[in-house]
């Protein structure tokens, strides 16, 4: 599953972070590991962006760039 299927208010895990070069650097950087626990808090009304929260603070990212992220949700 990635990043950009997540349902609002649903937890998950983030497994891999896909992507090359300065993008995927940019997203570690910013947090989003391997292990690291992530959440949807609301999209825009035409759904994309999404914003997420990771860490303790609130992050939003286009939906392209959430497909590249692969999660595993809480409970499976």
């Amino acid at each position: 599953m990635t990043l950009d299927i997540l349902p609002i208010g649903k937890n998950a895990k983030i497994c891999s972070v896909g992507g090359e070069g300065a993008l995927r650097l940019r997203m570690l950087d910013m947090g989003l590991i391997p292990g690291t626990e992530v959440s949807v808090r609301k999209t825009a009304p035409l759904g994309d962006p999404l914003e997420i929260s990771v860490r303790g603070y609130k992050l939003t990212m286009r939906k392209d760039d959430a497909r590249l992220i692969k999660i595993r949700e809480e409970g499976t």
